[in-house]
């Protein structure tokens, strides 16, 4: 049975460090939230374009070669 205890001790200690550490997130606002989802779809979209024209430029000398 004693076992058991220390088993049960160190799951509620688990838990207890969890829950402190869950404590300390900071959590994004909106106004915070929908500024870096713009500036992530910006990015992602820039790139998306930058890499498909490299991609086109590419393509376009190969074929002319």
């Amino acid at each position: 049975m004693c076992i058991m205890k220390k088993v049960f001790k160190s799951i509620k200690t688990y838990f207890k460090g969890v829950k402190k550490e869950f404590e300390k997130i900071r959590w994004t606002n909106g106004k915070d939230l929908v500024k870096y989802s713009v500036a992530t779809f910006s990015f992602m979209l820039f790139f998306g374009v930058f890499f498909y024209l490299i991609d086109l430029a590419v393509a376009l000398i190969r074929s002319a070669a």
